[in-house]
């Protein structure tokens, strides 16, 4: 900002809190040049979300002391660090065998964003957009996001997960939907290995390929009851 700007700002600073007032001649000229000397490199406003006015006012409200211009001059960089975290790197069109354009042309983006000259890049940001209709339909298509090919190549690695789809694709009742009441597996999760010790306690604790039959049957029994009703 300039010496107008800073005036500018020093005015309205001063309709919002009026103990930053000067009324001296001597000690508004200090103030002026105080303030310019900490917010030279400070825009008074941007095209893309920057105006000192919001953060003078911003600071009005939230602190009880009266505002200095460090406190404009962090706030802006704040501001800049958001917008550069923001910002994802375009590839640039200058040729990449020439290191020197290619850097100049990342830098001269940078600081453009930095500076509010540009919005951030943010082609890369994950957001909350609804699909499109394509993705609906192939969705819908392949009934998965998986694609068979894929899931059959996954089947080796996930053999109980494997063994639960293909009972559903069959019109089989999911037996992990229920608790297994011989090894108390909890619904959702795969049955393990119990065996009795010598002693009658269960040992052994290793995952089953399969649910136990009596976890199937209780399953089998609770999709009739459904279907009845």
């Amino acid at each position: 900002m300039d010496r107008r700007e800073v005036a500018a700002v020093l005015a309205y600073t001063g309709r919002l809190d009026p103990r930053t007032i000067r009324t001296g001649t001597g000690e508004v000229g200090d103030q002026i040049a105080q303030w310019q000397e900490l917010l030279g490199d400070v825009p008074f406003a941007t095209e893309h979300g920057w105006d000192v006015r919001e953060a003078i006012r911003a600071h009005v409200l939230d602190s009880p002391y009266p505002i200095l211009p460090v406190d404009v001059a962090r706030r802006w960089r704040a501001h800049r660090r958001d917008r550069l975290d923001r910002h994802t790197d375009p590839t640039p069109a200058a040729d990449p065998d020439d290191p020197v354009a290619w850097r100049a042309e990342l830098l001269h983006g940078r600081h453009a964003v930095a500076a509010g000259l540009a919005a951030p890049s943010t082609h890369r940001q994950i957001n909350r957009g609804v699909p499109s209709r394509h993705v609906e339909d192939r969705l819908r298509e392949v009934g998965s996001c998986i694609p068979p090919a894929v899931r059959s190549e996954l089947a080796h690695y996930r053999p109980t997960r494997a063994t639960r789809e293909a009972a559903l694709d069959h019109g089989k009742p999911d037996a992990l939907g229920v608790r297994c009441e011989w090894c108390h597996a909890p619904a959702g999760a795969p049955c393990r290995r119990r065996r009795a010790g010598p002693n009658g306690a269960a040992k052994g604790n290793a995952v089953r390929a399969t649910p136990h039959p009596s976890r199937i049957d209780l399953a089998v029994a609770r999709a009739d009851g459904q279907s009845a009703t």
